[in-house]
């Protein structure tokens, strides 16, 4: 009975070990700061709402605004993510406002790179810009 209270109380500090990485594992995309850019007259903030291991699909919290033109862009075609080797990866999709007007929102979708990545880059090419706006993130 005695050494099973004691294994009790050595397993715990592994127990709250393991919970706090686990923990801190799925916290990662709520550290990620939201990032913007500002061109052409258009602002646009990228801020990651998911990009944890568990995920299966990266999503990320997109706003436009504009005062002069119109945000007609189709987001899922015009943003795609790149690696440390170049390579693009497309979106998977785009939930939020309808193109067209001065002010959109929604999430855009990945699948989740793997094996992940210490770092992510997410590319928007809006029509008519002569480069890419880019937001980049660490992720270890």
């Amino acid at each position: 009975m005695r050494s099973r209270i004691l294994k009790s109380i050595l397993s715990l500090p592994r127990l709250v070990l393991c919970a706090v990485v686990l923990y801190g594992l799925g916290a990662v995309a709520a550290e990620l700061p939201q990032q913007s850019s500002q061109a052409g007259g258009v602002t646009v903030r990228v801020k990651p709402a998911d990009v944890s291991p568990a995920a299966a699909t990266w999503r990320f919290e997109v706003v436009l605004e504009t005062h002069s033109g119109d945000l007609s862009e189709d987001l899922a075609r015009i943003a795609f993510m790149v690696d440390a080797a170049g390579r693009r990866y497309p979106a998977a999709g785009w939930e939020g406002d309808p193109a067209g007007g001065h002010h959109r929102k929604g999430v855009l979708q990945f699948k989740a790179m793997s094996p992940r990545p210490g770092a992510i880059e997410l590319r928007i090419l809006r029509p008519g810009e002569a480069a890419p706006r880019s937001f980049r993130w660490k992720l270890t």
